[in-house]
């Protein structure tokens, strides 16, 4: 199974776009809750100091600062150029799409963990973000907006299902505005999910 997840923040998916394939060393890097929340905190909401994601999170300062590192060692984030002091640094993801091939692990047990991890907290996270916009009071126009579809019926080989997959992103890919354009006002930020995978069938092995 291969996992994309595209900036929040850009057209990452874009064939200019850079896209950052997962190896063992840096899913090791990524795979943690804490780590993965800070990634998207950045990618949602800019860029922000230790001291503002302690706030978000309600983790320390000094844990944010150590997972924070942990990332940079990484290549996820760096430091905002121009911005900030030697007491307060500020950081920012570093803008492309993460691709994650779960296939390439196969064979090593120490990424077989991590991977776990990863997909657990990412599966989670996802869920959390659609929960959080079904629970919120939305207003005006932006009321009864969006949509949750199951299509479980289809029967497609493995090609099949990947040009499915590959159409979809396409797709959401013409849609998502330039990052270095004014933004619209009326505008909001929006969740795109898409979940493509083979189900088991009780008469095949």
């Amino acid at each position: 199974m291969n996992e994309h997840r595209p900036e929040d923040t850009g057209p990452a998916a874009s064939p200019e776009a850079p896209r950052r394939k997962l190896d063992a060393g840096s899913l090791r890097g990524l795979a943690h809750p804490l780590r993965m929340r800070l990634l998207d905190e950045l990618r949602l909401n800019g860029p922000a100091t230790s001291a503002r994601l302690s706030e978000r999170t309600g983790e320390s300062t000094g844990t944010i600062s150590w997972h924070l590192r942990h990332l940079a060692e990484h290549g996820f984030i760096e430091e905002e150029p121009g911005r900030g002091t030697k007491r307060e640094r500020w950081w920012r993801a570093v803008r492309g799409a993460i691709v994650l091939a779960a296939a390439d692990f196969d064979q090593d047990p120490a990424a077989r963990a991590a991977l776990s991890v990863y997909q657990a907290e990412n599966l989670r996270r996802q869920y959390q973000r659609v929960a959080d916009s079904l629970a919120a009071d939305w207003q005006g126009e932006w009321h009864g907006t969006g949509s949750i579809s199951d299509w479980s019926n289809l029967r497609l080989t493995p090609v099949q299902l990947q040009a499915l997959i590959d159409e979809l992103a396409a797709v959401v890919t013409r849609h998502t505005p330039d990052p270095d354009a004014a933004p619209d006002p009326a505008a909001r930020p929006v969740i795109v999910q898409i979940q493509a995978l083979p189900r088991k069938d009780p008469d095949r092995p």
